[in-house]
């Protein structure tokens, strides 16, 4: 017994190297001592040597019990390991652990997290009840797996079972309403986490912050920060974050220096969400100053995303050769995001030589990446190169390669309007054409002509024009303004990056009809007032 107590106290304290000198040295081993050294070594994110005891101790005749196999579980979770998983699995099925309530919890939480929703869900349909570890399981699994409709429904149902939320729960559910930007669902969860007393729990003001932030609302998540009395990493980092979104770069910046007044010591995700934001509105020396402090006062290794945001800062400032000198020279290896970031850069600063020269990295790196494609096409079109602009579509059909289509979506009293690039499947339809001429017809009267660089060239003059008016972002602006009430701002979500075009209609449009427009897109959000965007037309 005694060595037993010892190796665990040794596991306890993170001491893995003399707990398993100990545990060599041990005349006789137990369950007990195999369960303390597969644990501890999953929780310090050791899950190889983890699942090497297990079958170590296998090879010797011990059966793990659950909260071994519970350990066993989370360790194929972090390495994504359903093959070895599912050996396990197959161990817990002989062993008639498999309607345990923590075996089968953490055998779902494995599947969902490995990617395999239908397998996890039907681990936990074989549990004899549902409780709080089954229930948070579910609505983190398919929260991860792109399935947040899926995870808001089991909430409520959770919730009709009479399983009561706990702080876990709250933070899935808050993640799905961001990722929906369903900010009415969310508004209404924010109030449930209030009536249970867990809305002052940083993880879930942390989410609270991020959810209003994604749904547009940055002066929501702004009072949710400031609810809390103290200075903390995390959630420090998540408005930081939020303020870079929004393109409020001086607001991220003093908040940062405000966290390090109150002795907050930042870490990676501090400094890559602070020069998210400083590349975001064009900060260029405070985000060069951002990442001198990070490298050499704090001595942190930057990763590629925080090279990327240099490179979106040097090609915001037009220093497009230093941009490309830094990815060649980094110490890390460059992805096609960080190529991609200098090809749009050269795309807004009209290098087009250059830019065929990167679009040939960007494609060599991810050749089916239909973005890179739609982007180098784009440029090309600019410059009224037609012939070379068939080229990326003849290039684009010879390696399968499908242009993502433009989806964005409206929410209103609850409900998600979703529209796509020349929709006419709405209920409203006629209406929603009408109002949207009408603007149009508005917004020409105010200067506005439609980018026919936008449209590929063997379409005529007219159809180009009324393919460009029914971009899935304006059908949904002119279904917003049709059903909100008066003064309102219109808030769109969008999958992909607004066109050229659109920017500047949306901009007119914001004038014409005397309304705050915000549109979120796969990279920021772009307030429209006034006829100006927050963006200052680079994004």
């Amino acid at each position: 017994m005694s060595w037993n107590i010892l190796i665990g106290g040794y596991v306890k304290n993170g001491d893995l190297e003399t707990a398993r000198k100990l545990f060599d040295e041990m005349p006789a081993r137990n369950v007990a001592t195999w369960n303390a050294m597969v644990a501890g070594l999953t929780n310090s994110g050791l899950n190889e040597e983890s699942l090497g005891f297990f079958f170590a101790m296998r090879r010797e005749g011990m059966q793990p019990d659950e909260y071994g196999l519970g350990s066993l579980f989370r360790c194929c979770a972090g390495l994504r390991d359903v093959v070895s998983g599912r050996q396990v699995h197959a161990y817990v099925v002989r062993s008639g652990l498999d309607r345990d309530m923590c075996v089968g919890s953490s055998l779902a939480h494995m599947y969902m997290r490995c990617g395999f929703l239908r397998d996890g869900e039907a681990a936990l349909r074989a549990l004899p009840s549902l409780n709080i570890v089954s229930c948070n399981t579910t609505i983190s699994g398919r929260t991860q797996n792109g399935d947040a409709e899926g995870a808001l429904e089991f909430f409520c149902l959770m919730r009709g079972a009479g399983v009561e939320a706990n702080a876990v729960t709250f933070v899935s559910a808050v993640t799905s309403c961001s990722d929906l930007a369903a900010l009415a669902q969310g508004q209404q969860i924010h109030a449930l986490a209030i009536k249970t007393g867990v809305d002052k729990v940083v993880p879930v003001m942390t989410s609270l912050v991020h959810m209003y932030s994604r749904c547009g609302c940055l002066g929501d998540s702004e009072r949710v920060c400031l609810e809390y009395s103290g200075t903390d990493l995390v959630l420090c980092s998540a408005m930081i974050s939020a303020y870079g979104f929004h393109g409020h770069g001086q607001k991220a910046v003093g908040l940062f220096k405000q966290m390090m007044a109150a002795g907050a010591e930042p870490n990676e995700v501090t400094f890559l969400t602070l020069l998210y934001a400083c590349s975001h509105s064009g900060l260029k020396d405070e985000g060069m100053n951002c990442f001198e402090l990070m490298t050499k006062t704090y001595g942190l290794q930057p990763s590629v995303k925080h090279y990327t945001c240099i490179v979106d800062l040097l090609g915001r400032s037009g220093c497009l050769n230093e941009a490309e000198d830094l990815i060649l020279s980094m110490p890390v290896q460059p992805d096609g995001v960080i190529w991609k970031t200098l090809l749009s850069a050269c795309k807004t600063q009209k290098k087009f030589d250059m830019a065929e020269r990167i679009a040939e990295r960007v494609i060599e790196l991810d050749p089916h990446d239909s973005a890179s494609y739609v982007l180098l096409s784009n440029i090309r079109a600019t410059s009224s190169r037609w012939e070379d602009v068939s080229k990326v579509r003849e290039t684009m059909r010879e390696q399968n390669v499908r242009k993502e289509p433009g989806v964005s979506w409206v929410e209103l009293k609850g409900q998600i309007h979703q529209f796509c690039t020349g929709d006419e499947s709405h209920s409203r339809q006629r209406e929603i054409v009408e109002c949207l001429e009408e603007m149009m017809t508005r917004i020409r009267q105010c200067g506005y002509a439609p980018d026919m660089s936008m449209v590929f060239h063997d379409m005529e003059d007219e159809e180009k024009e009324v393919s460009l008016a029914h971009h899935s972002e304006k059908l949904a602006i002119a279904f917003a303004f049709l059903s909100l009430p008066e003064g309102v701002p219109i808030r769109v979500m969008k999958n992909l990056r607004v066109c050229d075009d659109c920017h500047v209609a949306i901009k007119l449009m914001s004038k014409v009809i005397g309304r705050e427009i915000v549109v979120r897109d796969v990279s920021r959000f772009h307030h429209f007032k006034d006829g100006k965007c927050s963006c200052g037309d680079y994004w």
